[in-house]
C-alpha cells in the first residue's frame, strides 16, 4: 500500500501503537494515548507539526474502529 509522504511520520507512529488498543466489555474502545510521547498526548502543548501526525493518528484510529467494528 502507498502511502503519501505527508502521511509517513503519522502512519508510522500509528503502526507503533497497534498493540496499545484499549478494550473493554464492549470490545476495543480506541488506542491508548498514555503511550504517545509527552508531547503528542492530548492536553499538551504541540507544535504545529505534532498537531497535525496526532490528528492524522485520529483519523487512522477511528477508521481502524470502524473496520473492527464492522467485523463483529
Amino acid at each position: 500500500m502507498e502511502v503519501w509522504p505527508d502521511n509517513l511520520e503519522a502512519v508510522n507512529v500509528f503502526i507503533q501503537l497497534s498493540t496499545q488498543w484499549r478494550t473493554g466489555m464492549s470490545g476495543v474502545t480506541g488506542l491508548d494515548y498514555n503511550v504517545l510521547p509527552p508531547d503528542m498526548r492530548p492536553g499538551a502543548v504541540m507544535s504545529e507539526q505534532t498537531r497535525e501526525i496526532f490528528e492524522a493518528i485520529r483519523v487512522l484510529e477511528d477508521a481502524a474502529l470502524e473496520v473492527m467494528r464492522s467485523k463483529k
